[in-house]
């Protein structure tokens, strides 16, 4: 994947280290080009001087062919202008922004913006949004046999209903994350986009689950 963040603070230049540790691209847009110093010897990326929602600095990163965005520069307003910019403009599909205040957060959740407020999981949050980890347990059974994870969903599922999904995957979905607030889902449930999904299953089908989650439904 190609990712390309605003701002090279502590929280830019660690998600860009940790990004390029995993075998991705990265780009980092700050206007003050001194902030690159933060950046260790190892990073072989890109560094571009520039506003992170200038759209010529933003071609400058590699934008248009982008698999995802994250805005944590120091100002929220920032932040979700050029957070918007890279969905709204650009059509990166992978899109986040670091909040600083959690009431707006909250605001721009609901406009479809994925936001994260929390200082303590920044960078963790972050990764978690940007790329598709597969499945993250939440709870499991004293047996050690099934599980309720958080699963990465591929956004070729949206619109389609919940049903679908949980025949596909052979997996149980107990719960939605929608807008901050969780949804029980029944069989009609359509996912939406920015949906977070929570299911059940056998741990010895964990494999089967993530890969139907990870691949757009067949038409």
């Amino acid at each position: 994947m190609h990712v390309v963040i605003m701002g090279c603070g502590r929280v830019g230049s660690a998600l860009a280290l940790r990004l390029q540790e995993a075998g991705h691209t990265v780009a980092i847009i700050d206007q003050d080009s001194s902030a690159f110093e933060r950046l260790e010897e190892s990073f072989t990326g890109q560094t571009v001087v520039g506003v992170g929602f200038d759209r010529d600095a933003l071609r400058a990163a590699g934008i248009e062919g982008a698999d995802a965005f994250a805005a944590v520069s120091s100002g929220d307003n920032s932040n979700i202008v050029a957070a918007r910019v890279a969905r709204e403009t650009f059509g990166v599909p992978n899109v986040v922004a670091r909040i600083y205040d959690p009431l707006r957060a909250e605001v721009y959740q609901r406009l479809g913006i994925p936001t994260v407020a929390s200082v303590q999981w920044q960078t963790n949050q972050i990764m978690r949004r940007l790329l598709p980890l597969g499945a993250s347990e939440e709870w499991r059974d004293a047996t050690g046999t099934a599980v309720l994870a958080e699963v990465d969903l591929n956004v070729g599922w949206y619109g389609h209903r919940v049903q679908e999904l949980a025949e596909a995957s052979g997996s149980r979905i107990a719960l939605v994350t929608r807008m901050g607030k969780g949804l029980i889902p029944d069989r009609d449930t359509v996912l939406q986009d920015g949906d977070i999904i929570h299911a059940i299953f056998a741990v010895a089908d964990r494999a089967q689950v993530e890969g139907a989650f990870a691949e757009a439904p067949k038409e």
